[in-house]
């Protein structure tokens, strides 16, 4: 089994959303604002090649939305999804398995691609996995969360037939456990990989990146942010005590670190990359 992570952009989101109740000058100190408040952040997903089968974790935001919509998260970088994967050698033909953390655009966008009025899974071979509670919870949306959750997106994985659902059974050889949370949405998926003696974790909104290492710092996003605390804490602690690889999907600045335990609590071992396991 190979793994590789993939960048697929960046993009700036308000950093008092994405720390929450921290203030700023706290946070400030690990991932400094613009004159706008804006942060920037990763888009990565992971490949992971397990003999004939070829598995992408998350998909990134994608490049169907208007201008208007990309504005709002001043997209920038030389990178895509696509060109990523062409730069290993892999199409879009080639991909058997796409495993999406959860649905909100920043991560499913790139699932599926337009053509004039036409919407097609990106991934024309590919199974797509989700869960039964958070397909429904995306489909249906709260108010909070509907925004983020865009029918472009999603339906169209429905309509092709190419939808399956983890609790079906099936899932790709490469993940060898999926821990669920509900804090930030329902049901996201956190992917575990057994790879070259190590675990490694795909954290998606759970810890999107080093800096949110600390209990209190929970995104505002999150629709449930006292139950992110206690996700996060029972995550943390099992991480720090089974010697875990966090792979950030949102860190601009690090892919992956383990965590060791202080009297602050849980927080950075060593910073990890990827490609160098």
């Amino acid at each position: 089994m190979t793994l590789h992570s993939l960048d697929t952009g960046l993009f700036k989101l308000d950093g008092g959303a994405m720390f929450g109740v921290v203030p700023r000058v706290m946070w400030e100190k690990l991932v400094p604002p613009d004159a706008r408040n804006l942060c920037t952040w990763a888009m990565r997903c992971l490949l992971i090649a397990d003999g004939d089968r070829l598995t992408l974790v998350d998909t990134g935001i994608g490049t169907k939305q208007d201008p208007k919509f990309f504005a709002h998260y001043d997209l920038h970088g030389d990178v895509s999804l696509l060109g990523s994967l062409a730069k290993l050698g892999a199409g879009p033909e080639d991909i058997t398995d796409v495993f999406l953390t959860h649905l909100h655009f920043d991560h499913v966008g790139g699932a599926v691609q337009r053509d004039g009025d036409q919407l097609y899974p990106t991934f024309p071979r590919a199974t797509y996995w989700s869960n039964r509670r958070h397909w429904q919870w995306a489909t249906e949306p709260n108010a909070r969360e509907k925004a983020s959750f865009l029918t472009e997106n999603i339906q169209p994985i429905l309509a092709s037939g190419q939808l399956q659902f983890v609790e079906d059974g099936g899932l790709p050889s490469s993940i060898a456990e999926v821990i669920h949370v509900d804090g930030h949405t329902d049901q996201m998926m956190l992917p575990v990989m057994r790879y070259k003696g190590r675990t490694l974790v795909y954290c998606a909104d759970l810890l999107p990146s080093h800096a949110h290492l600390p209990l209190p710092y929970v995104m505002g996003y999150d629709t449930r942010p006292l139950l992110t605390l206690t996700e996060k804490a029972a995550f943390l602690d099992r991480a720090a005590a089974e010697d875990w690889i966090l792979v950030f999907e949102h860190d601009a600045q690090q892919e992956a670190c383990t965590v060791q335990r202080t009297d602050k609590g849980v927080r950075v071992g060593e910073f990890v990359r990827i490609g160098e396991l």
